[in-house]
């Protein structure tokens, strides 16, 4: 139980990725986590498109880069983006789809690895360019984009910050 906790206390958003490619065994094991995130009613609604391809990565930046109104890489240099998706017709799809990313972040973290959940993916996949990409992936229309979770080595870790004072609040 105390590596688990430890697991969550230390993991951080990564936002600086050296090159090296994520290792199958690793990203496997990721993926599989994600999975296994708590869904309503489990009826697993969520679906996870893990993108390793450079070409399809630069493409998904550009993407989101354009949303924001900018040329730099939203991904930080991570070479694996893992987009998740929700079936909308769910009532819990984003809930579902954030336990997901949840997860994912959780296990890259666990296996050594860095990752950030980047945000914008609703917005790429409403876009022309984005409807395309969910038509070639045989996405259903009715799944949206939940976010980006970005996994690679890291580069550079964050240091923890304290927690704010009034974070919990207990009634007894």
């Amino acid at each position: 139980m105390k590596e688990i906790i430890q697991t969550i206390k230390s993991r951080r958003s990564v936002r600086r990725y050296l090159s090296t490619p994520v290792p199958e065994e690793l990203l496997a094991t990721v993926l599989e986590a994600g999975t296994y995130a708590p869904t309503g009613r489990n009826l697993q609604s969520p679906c996870i498109v893990a993108v390793e391809d450079p070409n399809m990565r630069d493409k998904l930046s550009q993407m989101n880069a354009s949303i924001m109104g900018t040329q730099s890489d939203p991904f930080y240099g991570a070479p694996v983006v893992l987009v998740v998706f929700a079936d909308t017709s769910v009532p819990t799809w984003q809930e579902d789809g954030s336990l997901v990313m949840g997860n994912l972040l959780l296990a890259a973290h666990a296996v050594g690895l860095g990752s950030c959940w980047i945000h914008r993916a609703r917005e790429m996949f409403k876009s022309p360019e984005g409807i395309a990409l969910k038509k070639q992936w045989a996405i259903p229309d009715s799944f949206e984009g939940i976010g980006n979770c970005i996994l690679g080595y890291a580069d550079e870790v964050p240091p923890l910050r304290p927690r704010k004072d009034n974070y919990i609040i207990r009634i007894k």
